[in-house]
């Protein structure tokens, strides 16, 4: 019998102030985020790291600060994905990891996020860097370029991915059409407008699935969609495959409570545990910073 896979859900960023009253209680210090972050959800998308590596004791007060069994997915820098061939980037890759190392067992998968301009002729160039990668790490690509979603470009990815055992990174981006919410007008064309128009196709690979729904600001218009998930992310945990998934939303206010309404449809299956969040006392972790 499969062992069911484990779930994990969080969303982009973990200091958002808007979350202060909600995720976070009243009153909490900015300096108090991520350690308030990560006794609330089980993972966060590391999406600061494709802007600056951190500082070596920056990393190490990460670690402190977070519980043993949340997991950072730290972004690969925009330095090595968006900055000239991929060749020239696997030094710069190994040293990225390295830093990273003191993380421990807090290091969920990492991810490359591919530019639109990185096209399937580059194919054998993303397969050198996934050669390169360190052993010992799991991984995760994510493609822009619409090639990659063709039928042809797909299946020679997914053939790449499943022999390096890389992860496949979905975006869902259908939420942002439909339709518009009065007073979030310009936050869902700015989301529009930066966020990729790729299609929705439910692959994964190197048994692991991670998941960036990118939520509408109105909870009940992503009502049919987080069904959906419901259902594909009970399908793969039955199949044993871990499941990293993270909430966006344009008005990111929201994010946690798309986290919440996806967690809901999940209580009480097999490797999905309760979130933390709903486990804590509120006036006791008011005291603890």
């Amino acid at each position: 019998m499969t062992n069911p896979g484990r779930f994990r859900l969080g969303c982009a960023v973990w200091a958002h102030k808007d979350w202060v009253g909600d995720l976070f209680p009243a009153g909490s210090r900015s300096a108090d985020y991520l350690a308030l972050y990560s006794r609330r959800l089980t993972t966060v998308e590391g999406n600061t790291t494709f802007y600056a590596v951190p500082q070596p004791d920056v990393v190490v007060r990460w670690a402190a600060q977070t519980p043993a069994d949340f997991q950072f997915c730290f972004k690969i820098p925009q330095d090595i994905s968006h900055t000239g061939s991929l060749d020239a980037g696997h030094a710069a890759t190994h040293a990225f990891v390295e830093r990273m190392t003191p993380i421990g067992e807090r290091l969920g998968p990492f991810f490359l996020q591919l530019p639109p301009g990185f096209r399937t002729r580059q194919y054998a160039e993303l397969g050198r860097w996934l050669a390169a990668w360190p052993p010992g790490h799991r991984v995760a690509v994510e493609v822009r370029h619409l090639e990659w979603y063709a039928e042809a470009g797909e299946q020679a990815l997914m053939t790449l991915l499943d022999q390096a055992g890389a992860g496949r990174v979905l975006m869902d981006v259908r939420p942002l059409d439909v339709g518009v919410l009065p007073g979030a007008e310009a936050d869902l064309r700015r989301a529009r407008d930066n966020k990729p128009d790729v299609p929705l196709h439910v692959l994964q690979s190197g048994g692991f699935a991670m998941v960036r729904y990118i939520g509408h600001p109105d909870l009940q218009r992503n009502t049919a969609l987080l069904d959906e998930w419901a259902a594909q992310v009970s399908a793969w945990l039955a199949a044993g495959i871990d499941v990293y998934f993270f909430m966006h939303c344009p008005v990111e206010r929201v994010s946690p409570a798309l986290c919440r309404a996806l967690q809901q449809r999940l209580s009480g299956l097999a490797g999905v545990p309760p979130l933390p969040w709903d486990q804590i006392d509120l006036p006791q972790q008011d005291r603890l910073f």
